[in-house]
Order: C-alpha cells, then sequence, then structure tokens
C-alpha cells in the first residue's frame, strides 16, 4: 500500500463523513462507499433486484453520460490520496473512474454543490478492474471540503478511501476551550509501541468507541517495559482538563497510565522521555476497567505543549483519549495562516 493510506479516512462514516447524493442507486446503497469495515460478500444471497453487495451499485446505462455520488468529507482536509475499491464486484464494475473535489464553506444543499461549486478533477479519468483496490496519490496541495466519484459509465465500487492531512477550520477552535489532540482537529499518533489489535489514532477519532475495536490496543506484553503512544497535538496549546476513556475494555485496560508534554516546534525528532524538556501533565495514577476519568491539569503543568506522550502499564487499550485546552497566539496565527493560504 502507498505510505497516504496511512493517513486519515477524511470521507470515513465513523469520522463524520456522509455520501449525500447520487445520481442512481437502483440496485445498492450509496451510503455503503464510506463505511468502516472492509467490504463483506455472500453469494448466492439474492434479493428482488439480484444479488447484494456490500457497495454502491447502480444500473446499466442505456443514455449518455455517467453516474456519480458526492460525499461530504467528515474532516476537511489537503487531500494525499484515493482508494477506490471494486472489492466482489467482477462482472458489474465500471471500466473507468475519475474523483474531483471542492471546497464550500458552511453547510451546502446538493443543488448547490452541483450549479455553484467549483470542482477540481484530483483523480483524472482512470482505467480500473473489478475486485480490486486502486490507489491514486493526489499531489493538490488545497483544502477540500467534498468530492465527486464519477464512474464512466455505471456499475458497482465497493469503498471509496479519502486520505489525507486534517486541516481544520480556525474560526471554530480560536478563543475557545477545544479537544488539541481530536483527530478532526488536525491531532495525530505520530509513534507508538504497539499496534497489535487496533491503530492508535482510534482513541483521537470523533464521538465514543462503540466496541474495542474502535480503540487503540496492544498486545500483551511479556517483559518489564510498558506501552505508549506519542500524539502530536493539533496546534501548540495549553492543557487544562484530560479525559480517559477505557469504555468497552472491561479485561484488558491498562492497570494505570501517565502523560507528559512537550512543547516541541519544528521538524526536528523529539528527545526521549526522560529528557527534561517533556513535562508530567498528569502523574502516574490508577485507572479503571470500562470507566471514563477526567482528570484535572495541575496548574504548575497548564503550560504550552505541542505534544502528547501517553504511557499505560503495562498494556492494554484505550476507547478515547481527549485533551481539552485552549490554542496559544502564535498557534492561532499559524492555523489562520494556513486555513487562508489554501
Amino acid at each position: 500500500m502507498s505510505d497516504f493510506t496511512s493517513l486519515p479516512d477524511l470521507a470515513l462514516r465513523s469520522n463524520r463523513g456522509a455520501v449525500i447524493a447520487a445520481n442512481d442507486e437502483s440496485f445498492e446503497e450509496r451510503e455503503n462507499l464510506i463505511q468502516p469495515w472492509e467490504p463483506r460478500f455472500s453469494p448466492e444471497t439474492f434479493g428482488p433486484k439480484g444479488q447484494e453487495y456490500d457497495g454502491w451499485e447502480t444500473r446499466r446505462r442505456r443514455s449518455p453520460g455517467n453516474d456519480w455520488a458526492i460525499v461530504r468529507l467528515g474532516l476537511t482536509g489537503v487531500i494525499r490520496g484515493v482508494v477506490v475499491d471494486t472489492a466482489w464486484f467482477k462482472g458489474n464494475y465500471p471500466p473507468h473512474i475519475s474523483v474531483e473535489a471542492c471546497r464550500v464553506s458552511g453547510y451546502p444543499s446538493v443543488a448547490q454543490l452541483n450549479s455553484a461549486a467549483k470542482w477540481v478533477e484530483i483523480v483524472p479519468k482512470s482505467a480500473i478492474g473489478g475486485d480490486a483496490k486502486h490507489e491514486f496519490p493526489v499531489s493538490d496541495e488545497r483544502v477540500f471540503t467534498h468530492v465527486r466519484l464519477n464512474m464512466h459509465p455505471d456499475g458497482g465500487i465497493a469503498r471509496i478511501r479519502v486520505h489525507g492531512d486534517v486541516v481544520p477550520d480556525p474560526t471554530l477552535l480560536t478563543g475557545l476551550t477545544v479537544d488539541l489532540a481530536a483527530l478532526e482537529n488536525g491531532a495525530r499518533v505520530e509513534a507508538c509501541s504497539n499496534m497489535f489489535y487496533s491503530a492508535p489514532d482510534n482513541m483521537l477519532a470523533p464521538g465514543l468507541a462503540r466496541n474495542q475495536a474502535e480503540g487503540w490496543e496492544t498486545g500483551r506484553r511479556r517483559d518489564d517495559a510498558n506501552d505508549w503512544a506519542i500524539i502530536r497535538l493539533a496546534a501548540q496549546g495549553v492543557p487544562d482538563l484530560i479525559e480517559f476513556d477505557t469504555t468497552n475494555l472491561v479485561f484488558n485496560s491498562p492497570g494505570e497510565i501517565r502523560l507528559l508534554a512537550i512543547d516541541h516546534e519544528g521538524n526536528g525528532p523529539l528527545p526521549d522521555a526522560d529528557d527534561p524538556a517533556w513535562f508530567e501533565l498528569q502523574p502516574r495514577i490508577p485507572v479503571q476497567p470500562d470507566t471514563p476519568h477526567r482528570f484535572r491539569v495541575r496548574p504548575d503543568a497548564q503550560r504550552p505543549a505541542t505534544h502528547v506522550r501517553l504511557d499505560i502499564y503495562p498494556d492494554g487499550g484505550v476507547a478515547r483519549l481527549r485533551i481539552l485546552g485552549s490554542l496559544t497566539p502564535t498557534a492561532e496565527r499559524t492555523l489562520n495562516s494556513r486555513w487562508g493560504a489554501i
């Protein structure tokens, strides 16, 4: 897989994306395109319209044109690549696809998007095959809010994944208490010790985890060390409140946790955890299974930070991590500059 596939899926349903329109969905619904699970298939499961598929499928076109679906990105950002997956569509996939994108403020209607939006082609018309994942890198540096998937002329597509860098709207963050560790605000896990069961970015995802798979869970340690994850915050900010959630983790939550923070601007490597530049955001403390925990940050630790290190002892799972605080003036200027320049 290409490097861009490790970036967040901006269109994912569990990241608050939505397929808001399609010109045709005669066989299978458009909403399937952004479901978080891998496409499923059961042979000889025939409904009133034929074999059932876990994807979007249109009728056979008997007129000129092409079929399309519009996706509102749950996370606005710079698109680094698109994956079009035709899993299980072997005789009914489109021979070609293309992808367009646009940036529209607010909450436009489908009619407004079709009539007034300035759509930009980010994936040109390209040949694809059946029952396969097709990766298309994107080099456009602009921020987008919507994508339009075009099938030429018709057929079935199981999933579209839109990977990229989250760029939040600064008007929704400046001057407020915000979640500095939220994926939707631009935070990311930059490194972790173990991701055997699930990815650490999951604990930064929107909403509540519905099950263990929607958090971060490590394998069982058989040594004297502990697992950890380093989170790059959405921007430089001053933390005030920590929310550490082990919901759904009944027998595999950590026994204890600790959080360190550091103010580290630039692209250089972070120092080791024992470097004095790190300061204790939350001292080591026991935590309970299947429980949301809240900790106020001590006054002496309420200072600017760009990264947080979460240590869990010795291993286990985390449903969600929230770090509430406010942006620094420097961070506000940086976010406004990036939002306005792209």
